[in-house]
């Protein structure tokens, strides 16, 4: 009879392959961090995903994360990954500690409301399409400086870094391209000093193709099936 996988095998695989992925390109492990996607997992789960000492829980629609917010605010960063829309960013502002899908101005202004009725600051990804497939959200490579400027007078707004999703495709090498071209376009935006301090972060690479994206700079990763599986899946989540 196979041998189940739990939990903690899949967190030493991936833990692997990214210490692998980070030699390959002399950067430190500690470079990178690990957001373990949970949309798909019971509340329990990601309870036993945080017990097992992953912090950072990525979640993209509040009524599937209220739960889990509620169960495990004060143990776990959250950080919003989806589409967000200007009427839950009431739900969103001040209980996600990050946004990854910044990509308009009328959700910055929303966002600047609601952290500003807070009396907070909110670190936030700008999302850039890459790739310019049509089922990607985020703003194009040309549409960014000027976005970039116009952020600056919301100030309950931190721009931290930027974020994009590769094509889905068997052939992770594929993507390396679309990885490269957001740290050139982030390194471009540094070096035009178009923030009020530089973006160091990129938020890119998921459970088919992190290791290339780390390759190529990666400092966030959104990890799901392959760390936490998903809720088709008879996964044992004890070790």
């Amino acid at each position: 009879m196979k041998k189940a996988v739990t939990l903690l095998d899949r967190m030493r695989s991936v833990e692997e392959r990214l210490a692998r992925a980070c030699a390959a390109r002399g950067r430190k492990r500690e470079d990178v961090t690990v957001i373990a996607v949970t949309k798909y997992v019971s509340v329990a789960a990601a309870e036993a995903i945080v017990k097992a000492g992953i912090r950072h829980i990525g979640e993209n629609r509040w009524p599937d994360a209220k739960a889990k917010w509620e169960a495990l605010q004060g143990q776990a960063v959250f950080h919003y990954i989806g589409t967000l829309q200007t009427n839950k960013v009431k739900h969103v502002v001040g209980r996600f500690d990050y946004i990854h899908s910044l990509d308009r101005l009328s959700l910055a202004e929303a966002i600047h409301s609601r952290a500003s009725s807070l009396g907070i600051k909110v670190p936030c990804f700008i999302q850039v399409n890459v790739s310019g497939e049509a089922t990607k959200h985020g703003l194009s490579p040309e549409e960014l400086p000027d976005f970039v400027r116009q952020l600056r007078p919301f100030t309950a707004i931190k721009p931290i870094g930027l974020m994009t999703m590769a094509p889905y495709t068997d052939d992770p090498e594929k993507t390396r391209p679309v990885f490269r071209g957001l740290r050139q376009l982030r390194d471009d935006l540094n070096r035009a000093a178009l923030t009020e301090e530089p973006l160091t972060e990129l938020s890119m690479g998921m459970s088919g193709d992190f290791e290339v994206a780390v390759e190529e700079g990666a400092t966030w990763v959104r990890l799901g099936t392959v760390l936490v599986g998903n809720a088709e899946e008879e996964t044992p989540w004890e070790s």
